[in-house]
């Protein structure tokens, strides 16, 4: 889950000084607000395009762009982006770009540190260099596109008023934003050094099996690598930030049944990728049709082109693969030169890079981000002042080479079949991604895409060696080599962030899959029927089924009973013994559930571990599940064995659970609800300013079913606030393109005045879907652009 950063706990107390003065002029600020309400009717002078251009806003505000040109298609989309999300894309590029502090203060410069060091916008820029004539066409197009937009609402006092609010004017938009916008999804979506950090930790702590069950799997070549680690060990503890750390889990689910088992006889195709739900979301919808493309889907605010849809003939959608894609080394370091590390027995010059960070109401802080033969030393900003010298990690990542995803996108939004939209995949390099695809001759295709390091020793679990070549990368997983599958005899390919190889598959991807209940969840009901419609998949998408407790439960239950506990917390027993395993927000069965498998790493390493270890720990129920499995089969190891055996540890953590419960919710079990404590949140990034903003900015929270586990997935932060989860909705019948049904929560635009702010928050979570059209057949809020 999301953890709001430092610089953003800054802005909320700038403006909660501010929402006095806003509640105080509130004609004026109402007055102001509205002012900068996008157009979306009428005529609009648009200088940088060449011919007319027509934008239809439906009902749900998904703007329609039709231009009689790529050139002027890609302009129009920059301006109609900056129309609705100017400000989240100018956040993006400042986040991202290390440029928060400069409108923000002082408080914005941790995070301002870590993404110059992460180099996200100097990654961006050796990419562009490598990037085609068309695409660099198609992002000077939208950069035009969105300067237009700027110019004129600065032109004409007409700026979204977060820039009033804030005290600044944004800058013109470059093809760099857009990359280094693309940069941080790579960030987002494929972040794993903190768990080498944790384990790093780990072996410095601890001996023989106690150690090896913190591993999802123990590494290969692991005497030697444990050993260096060892032998040089960085201070972890007390030394990390949480609110810089990704989140652990960005997952999706996705899947493509074949036209043998639907009732259409032509494929269908469904996604939802889960992120972090935010006010105005991740996601932008939008279609775009020129007489070279007619695409849909959505893209994210600062980008061109569609990501993740449809075209006429195909349609596409990805999950996280979540590969190790992030190595750390130990570096050696000259003691006499600070700027040389060992390497093969000398002395390398590192590159060192001026970053002058400004910041707001103060002066210019000098910083310096250097660079190893592997990557960019990160020690410097991750590890606080700890009293040790020498501690040195540096970071390699796939995100950081020079890549073309944008090419990859422009390709498939023209792609007409299977080999097209291979083809355009190939520049698909990071994040790793899988996809799956369906076309209307019946094609139906998986593919794990990107970049996946060859390691010369290890398997990327563990920090390795930095002064020795015989560590490090040796290339990536061959392209013809990666998991592929087209047209399946089992007629569909599902993917849920869960293990995409067997045990015969010759590379190492990762060891650290999700957990695999939604996978089971949606392969369980896509097996057992033959006659599929859109309805179905819609239906799936909104399936709250728990696999979890059918796994886990009854051995659970067992252990109540063994140790007498089921006697003294009856009510809560019997909830569970007659739940039907669905996490369905009027019931209180997954209230109890959920929170008991929470509390049960905390019952066994809290007070193992440093807090802020505990929180870089990964995959805390990944490793506790296999803890149980282990111990219930009757092996049960270390861990386990010491704390008293598994009865033991599942009981005291059921009795912490329901005192917890009770505490909040009263001893009356028959009024617990999980959807009193189980809340979909859309945060706005300003929202926490004061409770005017709040009100203002932020859907009402609402009772959800769904978790982190099921195929309606909510995942929640310990106050039960559900903020993430599927930022998007799809499903794609392939016998009838011209239409699609999407849920984009919680709406298309970013301005408070607008009637697509939050009109899908509601949507969300009944699940209704609206119909977007690419046939014309299109109804709405007209508006012209000419030139």
């Amino acid at each position: 889950m999301r953890k709001w950063p430092k610089w953003l706990k800054a802005v909320v107390i700038v403006l909660g000084t501010a929402a006095v003065l806003a509640v105080a002029a509130l004609i004026f600020v109402n007055a102001y607000i509205s002012k900068s309400k996008p157009v979306t009717e009428g005529e609009l002078s648009v200088p940088v395009l060449e011919e007319e251009v027509t934008v239809v806003r439906d009902a749900k505000g998904v703007p329609h762009i039709r231009a009689e040109s790529d050139a002027d298609l890609y302009r129009a989309q920059g301006f109609v982006q900056a129309q609705d999300r100017l400000f989240q894309m100018d956040l993006a590029r400042r986040q991202a770009s290390g440029r928060l502090a400069e409108v923000v203060g002082e408080a914005a410069v941790p995070s301002d540190k870590l993404f110059r060091t992460f180099s996200l916008r100097q990654a961006a820029a050796d990419s562009e260099s490598g990037y085609g004539e068309d695409a660099r066409e198609v992002l000077g197009w939208f950069a035009e596109g969105v300067n237009a937009f700027i110019g004129q609402a600065k032109e004409d006092g007409k700026l979204p008023y977060e820039f009033r609010l804030l005290g600044y004017e944004p800058e013109e938009w470059t093809p760099i934003d857009s990359l280094t916008i693309g940069k941080y999804m790579a960030y987002d979506l494929g972040g794993n050094w903190p768990a080498l950090a944790f384990r790093h930790w780990a072996v410095n702590e601890f001996d023989g099996g106690k150690m090896k069950e913190l591993f999802i799997r123990y590494p290969e070549n692991a005497p030697s690598i444990i050993e260096a680690n060892r032998a040089n060990p960085v201070a972890i503890a007390g030394a990390f930030d949480a609110s810089l750390i990704p989140p652990e889990h960005n997952g999706s689910n996705n899947w493509v049944v074949s036209g043998d088992k639907t009732a259409s006889g032509k494929p269908l195709l469904a996604d939802d990728p889960h992120l972090g739900l935010t006010t105005p979301s991740i996601w932008y919808e939008m279609h775009l049709e020129s007489p070279e493309q007619n695409v849909a889907g959505v893209i994210f605010g600062g980008i061109p082109g569609i990501i993740l849809g449809h075209t006429e003939k195909v349609a596409w959608g990805v999950t996280n693969v979540g590969p190790d894609v992030q190595d750390l080394y130990i570096e050696e370091q000259n003691p006499d030169n600070p700027a040389e590390f060992r390497w093969d027995g000398e002395w390398e010059r590192a590159t060192v890079r001026d970053e002058p960070i400004k910041v707001k109401d103060g002066g210019t802080i000098e910083f310096e981000v250097v660079t190893t033969r592997h990557g960019p030393v990160i020690s410097d900003i991750m590890l606080q002042d700890t009293g040790t010298d020498g501690d040195v990690l540096s970071m390699q990542w796939t995100a950081l080479e020079p890549t073309r995803e944008l090419e990859a996108v422009l390709q498939m939004n023209k792609a007409s079949d299977w080999n097209d939209f291979e083809q355009a995949l190939r520049n698909f390099n990071a994040p790793a991604q899988n996809f799956v695809f369906a076309s209307v001759d019946g094609t139906i295709a998986y593919r794990a895409n990107g970049n996946i390091p060859i390691r010369k020793k290890g398997d990327g679990q563990l920090p390795v060696p930095g002064n020795s070549s015989e560590y490090g990368w040796e290339g990536y997983i061959p392209y013809e080599e990666l998991p592929t599958a087209v047209n399946p005899e089992e007629g569909f390919v599902a993917t849920a962030n869960n293990r995409v190889i067997n045990e015969n598959y010759p590379y190492h991807i990762t060891d650290f899959w999700a957990q695999p209940y939604r996978y089971e969840r949606i392969a369980e009901v896509l097996r057992a029927g033959d006659s599929f419609t859109p309805e179905d998949m819609m239906a799936l998408q909104m399936d709250v089924k728990n696999l979890y407790a059918r796994e886990f439960l009854e051995d659970m239950l067992g252990s109540l009973k063994n140790t007498g506990t089921d006697k003294e917390f009856g009510g809560a027993v019997k909830l569970l013994e007659e739940w039907n395993q669905e996490d369905d927000k009027d019931l209180a069965a997954p209230l109890i559930f959920h929170k008991w498998m929470k509390e049960l790493p905390k019952t066994m390493f809290r007070s193992t571990m440093p807090e802020d270890v505990y929180g870089l720990m990964p995959g805390k129920n990944h490793i506790t599940d296999e803890m149980m499995r282990r111990a219930y089969a009757g092996n049960p190891g270390e861990w386990v064995t010491e704390y008293g055996g598994v009865d033991k540890w599942v009981s005291d953590s059921f009795e912490k659970t329901i005192k917890g419960i009770s505490g909040k919710y009263g001893e009356n079990t028959d009024k617990w609800k999980w959807g009193d404590f189980h809340q979909l949140v859309f945060p706005h990034p300003l929202g926490s300013a004061s409770p005017v903003f709040e009100r203002l900015l932020s859907p009402p929270r609402t009772a959800t079913s769904g978790s982190g586990i099921t195929v309606q997935a909510a995942g929640f932060k310990e106050d039960g606030s559900a903020d993430h989860g599927a930022s998007w909705r799809f499903v794609a019948d392939l016998s009838d393109l011209s239409s699609t049904w999407n849920i984009v929560g919680p709406g298309q635009s970013g301005h408070m005045k607008s009637e697509w702010f939050h009109d899908q928050a509601k949507d969300w979570v009944a699940g209704d879907y609206h119909e977007t059209r690419i046939d014309g057949d299109v109804e709405g809020d007209v508006l012209k652009l000419f030139p």
